[in-house]
């Protein structure tokens, strides 16, 4: 494994202070395992890469796309697999996605993954970013239930 440089140090700083809304909020809720007990990196180094998120144990990374991404779909598709190469999964959200339905965005991040859904807060309540908009929300650590088919299966 390579160790990371001073400069890609120092570029993870600077990307995590100039972070948007949408990366705020995700990090918010992702930091200290609260999402499925799962470690994220933010910023996270891989290559000549920088991860908005990462989940090392499950080679998971997680991008958030502004507008700006509309312009470059190309560069992104190449990027993408080239982290694919390395073994990485990836997958993306638009900042509008994060900012307007948080609570779906992590629900589909462990449906992806295929674990079930779980997510408290860090403090054990629902004091967070989730539950707030919504009095019915899942809380802290109840699984999510799976939808059955019509026939029960």
């Amino acid at each position: 494994m390579k160790r990371r440089t001073s400069k890609q140090t120092q570029r993870a700083k600077e990307l995590r202070q100039n972070q948007t809304s949408a990366e705020g909020l995700l990090w918010s809720v992702l930091r200290g395992k609260q999402l499925c007990e799962l470690k994220f990196r933010r910023q996270h180094p891989i290559g000549r890469y920088f991860a908005d998120f990462a989940c090392v144990s499950e080679h998971l990374i997680i991008e958030l796309d502004g507008e700006y991404h509309d312009q470059q779909q190309e560069r992104d598709l190449a990027r993408q697999q080239e982290l694919a190469d390395q073994g990485w999964d990836v997958i993306r959200f638009a900042n509008d996605d994060v900012l307007n339905g948080i609570d779906s965005v992590l629900v589909a991040i462990s449906a992806h993954l295929g674990i079930p859904f779980s997510h408290r807060s860090r403090s054990g309540d629902l004091g967070g970013m989730l539950g707030k908009q919504d009095p019915n929300h899942l809380g802290p650590t109840r699984p999510l239930k799976r939808p059955t088919s019509p026939q029960g299966r």
